[in-house]
């Protein structure tokens, strides 16, 4: 359900990709939580923080939702009040592939899932804005999960959405969030 993810493409590849203007976007090997990223909106490819606290929302006793979010089950985006206004608010995020760690605390072993067929993934996400003082804008967005393939099951019970058709996503067609195909992903041991 990521919780780092490498991304080796630059702006200009993005760009190219998913058919927007380039724009500088920062690429990695350990890209975190709380660290800008590439992140593509209609039309266009931005940097926004990975991690979302989305402005107005209410849990269900009518309290401000303060924790941030890195990642929202898909299952549930549509069911929750404190994601009623921000739903729409269609992005995605592109990485090479993330990380999960299986183990105890202290001897976690750390796991590199990519697609080999695909030097690119485009995670679901949902972005928000927040509007701060003297007009300055901070674009935030948390990635969408869902259960995982077989190639995942054995290390994690989440995945990220992966989107087969980011356009379709980013017009706000209706699509089924289900894992990637069986087969499709490559787990192995990162050196990291």
């Amino acid at each position: 359900m990521p919780g780092r993810i490498f991304l080796d493409q630059d702006g200009a590849a993005l760009a190219d990709h998913f058919g927007v203007a380039p724009a500088d976007t920062p690429t990695g090997v350990d890209l975190a939580p709380d660290e800008e990223l590439a992140l593509v909106l209609p039309g266009k490819l931005i940097t926004a923080r990975w991690g979302m606290i989305p402005k107005g929302a209410v849990n269900a006793r009518g309290r401000p939702v303060m924790e941030k979010l890195v990642n929202i089950r898909s299952e549930t985006l549509h069911e929750k009040t404190a994601f009623a206004k921000i739903q729409h608010n269609r992005a995605v995020l592109p990485a090479s592939g993330w990380y999960e760690w299986t183990g105890k605390t202290g001897r976690k072993t750390r796991w590199r899932i990519s697609a080999p067929d695909q030097p690119l993934l485009a995670f679901a996400a949902i972005y928000d804005v927040w509007h701060m003082p003297g007009g300055r804008e901070l674009v935030s967005f948390a990635t969408l999960t869902c259960e995982p393939n077989a190639d995942v099951r054995d290390i994690h019970h989440r995945m990220p959405v992966l989107l087969d058709d980011p356009a379709a996503w980013l017009a706000g067609e209706a699509r089924p969030m289900r894992p990637a195909p069986d087969g499709t992903l490559t787990v192995e041991k990162s050196e990291l």
